[in-house]
């Protein structure tokens, strides 16, 4: 039973790699220039030329959703590790170190919650203005905290098992205690994590570019994608079927690809 889960393990890691893959291969995949407009061939069906057909203005639309899946994709793996990188460098430094620090990394932490995040993200984008560096940003300024508690957890649980204390009675230095000791052991449940949450991820960015707050038209991302499609829901409905379709499957592989991880990881211990 568990050499059937890794083995489903390995193929749902394997298919996630593929789709990013390609969506870096986006340029040499794509069939026509997603940004290219053309009055003749507007909403046409798929053929050979449009494999996918075209949107209001023309555009293939195959080609776009290779490049937003390329927008999409890679926006939210830069964001998830700007988040988990200093959620977990904070976490980390709060669980090893306690007292002063770990009070005032808690305290911003449970501080920044208590506000709803998306509202709060919005704020912040209201603020700086619209386009997907200071939506990045401000998710990030707050979705580090979740990284940051959970390290922090992991890490204190880790401090206190025995092997952890014989190392440092064998006169391990802190460097080494961290980078041998604990933090291999707590990365695997960071891991499951950062599967469960990228999928978050890429339906928060495709929401705020959907209103138009985060990847900015004619770039082609999903959420710009469903948004310039919503007019045509009734004449056109493919504009809106196709972006939605990868944004469902894609987060389905995600979230599908943590929870076996999780099952993995609970089979083993």
């Amino acid at each position: 039973m568990m050499v059937q889960k890794s083995t489903k393990l390995w193929i749902m890691a394997a298919v996630a790699f593929a789709v990013i893959f390609l969506s870096v291969l986006a340029p040499y995949l794509a069939p026509n220039d997603p940004l290219k407009i053309n009055v003749t061939k507007i909403l046409i069906p798929p053929d050979s030329t449009y494999p996918l057909g075209t949107d209001h203005v023309g555009r293939c639309i195959y080609s776009r959703l290779l490049f937003a899946a390329r927008a999409t994709i890679g926006t939210s793996v830069i964001l998830l590790a700007l988040i988990a990188g200093i959620g977990m460098m904070l976490g980390a430094i709060a669980g090893y170190r306690a007292g002063f620090i770990d009070r005032i990394i808690s305290r911003t932490g449970d501080l920044l919650l208590a506000f709803p995040d998306i509202i709060f993200a919005i704020i912040i984008i209201g603020m700086l203005g619209p386009g997907v560096v200071n939506t990045m940003l401000a998710l990030a300024l707050i979705w580090w905290v979740k990284y940051a508690k959970l390290t922090r957890i992991l890490v204190r649980k880790e401090m206190g098992r025995e092997y952890v204390q014989a190392a440092r009675m064998a006169g391990a230095s802190e460097l080494k205690l961290f980078s041998h000791y604990i933090f291999p052991n707590i990365i695997p449940f960071i891991m499951v994590q950062l599967c469960l949450n990228i999928g978050t991820i890429i339906i928060a960015l495709a929401g705020f570019s959907f209103l138009g707050l985060g990847i900015q038209p004619p770039m082609p991302e999903w959420g710009n994608m469903l948004s310039e499609g919503r007019v045509y829901i009734q004449t056109a409905p493919h504009m809106l079927i196709y972006p939605g379709l990868c944004i469902f499957i894609v987060v389905l592989l995600f979230n599908s690809l943590g929870e076996m991880l999780r099952s993995v990881l609970n089979l083993q211990e």
